[in-house]
């Protein structure tokens, strides 16, 4: 087969979350252990970090790998989803995966794996697991797929985990409070490894302060660490004041990366403190070069200038919260504002129209998998919530009829699922393969 072929084999003999959402779930990990076994537990030949939580686990799992990079590590990365290669998944020292390796990967293994039917993010998994071993790597930051107690990645030991956030997401698997969704999270603790907790509340605290009482192991709320002093979130860049590591200038922009950076400075001082090949110096270009050294699209990131595009992957209610604010701001600056939109059905979807502010032009499209909900059905609900918009028959479509509207001094938003930056990057080459911006 080619790659392509391949891949093709893989969405449809593979139930893929990505397309078919809830019947891809698979409860247990009798699966991943029979995998693991089969490739000789290739995750146990190199140290793993591993990153779970509802928003900002693949920011900070990038820029943990960019802060590995910057030290001379060879780093991998496995993220998920794609938007529009599915080498993006896994990569070492930024590279894609090689379609070779896909290739051969199936061609070796479809006699093994095949009789066990597995689902698409476990056999990812094993071939992320088996890539790194065969690319020698120092080091690989693994990101959660889903939850983390039931999720196949969970068969690491890693040297430091991190739960960034949680929030309602994905409540058909993980459950309806905020205690239950805690819980799969805090399943990725294991004993003896400190963990990070990037947010905590009422709710969510004591189930993780039990969960690694019982584990027996260190607990640290960032939230607590007073390693960030002050922040500012700016279009082209966020800067951070922190207390031991002076000022640090960040690539990924959006209120919602500040967050992220008190996750991020609280897991460099434990990780630093046992490494000293780990330096300040290395967090400060992990920071500020996280998109260029690898890969990360999609977070709050600027496309154009004029007008001024911006694109984000957040889907979910808790992530709109700084989405929405942040396009109330750019409207407040006298921009004629327009968003290009569309949702899956399995989101709060009408959660986060609450959320949108009125005085915006809204085009609404359907992006191109089936989970996606109708430009017809957002347009009624948008409407519900006194939103102005209109439908369009895709993505690309809504995207060139927003260029047409929107003046040299407006703004441009395109969101509200992976799958939505996915259908604008794969309508526009130029804006797939362009690069973000370095910082000068």
């Amino acid at each position: 087969m080619t790659y392509d072929e391949t891949i093709q084999y893989l969405f449809h003999a593979t139930p893929l979350f990505q397309h078919v959402g809830g019947a891809a779930y698979k409860e247990g990990l009798s699966n991943t252990h029979l995998l693991d076994a089969h490739f000789g537990h290739p995750h146990s030949r190199y140290v793993t970090l591993h990153v779970a939580g509802t928003n900002g686990k693949g920011s900070c799992s990038s820029t943990l790998a960019a802060i590995y990079q910057a030290a001379g590590y060879k780093t991998g990365l496995y993220t998920s989803p794609h938007l529009v290669d599915f080498r993006e998944r896994i990569r070492v020292n930024g590279e894609m995966i090689p379609e070779q390796y896909v290739v051969d990967f199936v061609a070796r293994e479809r006699a093994f794996f095949e009789p066990l039917h597995p689902s698409f993010f476990e056999l990812t998994t094993a071939m992320a697991f088996q890539y790194f071993a065969d690319c020698q790597v120092d080091v690989a930051i693994i990101e959660v797929g889903l939850g983390g107690r039931l999720d196949c990645t969970n068969i690491i030991r890693p040297l430091l985990s991190i739960i960034t956030n949680v929030s309602f997401d994905h409540t058909q698997f993980l459950g309806h409070t905020l205690t239950a969704i805690a819980g799969e999270k805090a399943g990725i603790m294991k004993k003896g490894i400190p963990v990070v907790i990037g947010e905590a509340n009422a709710e969510t605290r004591p189930v993780f302060e039990t969960h690694a009482r019982d584990c027996g192991c260190d607990i640290h709320f960032a939230e607590e660490e007073d390693e960030l002093l002050a922040a500012q979130s700016g279009s082209s860049y966020n800067v951070y004041h922190t207390r031991h590591y002076g000022e640090i200038t960040g690539q990924l922009t959006g209120a919602c990366q500040i967050r992220n950076a008190r996750t991020l400075l609280t897991a460099f001082r434990l990780l630093a403190a046992q490494d000293s090949r780990l330096q300040p110096a290395h967090l400060a270009v992990g920071f500020a070069q996280v998109c260029d050294l690898t890969g990360l699209r999609g977070r709050w990131e600027t496309l154009s200038t004029s007008p001024l595009v911006v694109c984000d992957t957040g889907h979910n209610p808790a992530g709109w919260e700084y989405i929405a604010r942040q396009l109330a701001s750019l409207a407040a600056d006298k921009r004629q504002g327009h968003a290009v939109l569309g949702f899956c059905q399995d989101k709060d979807v009408d959660a986060i129209l609450r959320l949108l502010p009125s005085g915006i032009i809204y085009h609404w499209a359907r992006a191109s998998v089936p989970r996606a909900l109708s430009g017809e059905e957002l347009l009624h609900r948008g409407q519900a919530c006194h939103l102005t918009g209109k439908v369009y028959p895709s993505v690309a479509a809504a995207y060139a009829g927003a260029m047409a509207e929107a003046g040299a001094e407006d703004f441009i938003f395109i969101g509200g699922s992976n799958f939505v930056v996915a259908d604008l990057f794969t309508a526009y080459p130029s804006l797939s393969a362009q690069r973000p911006t370095t910082l000068r």
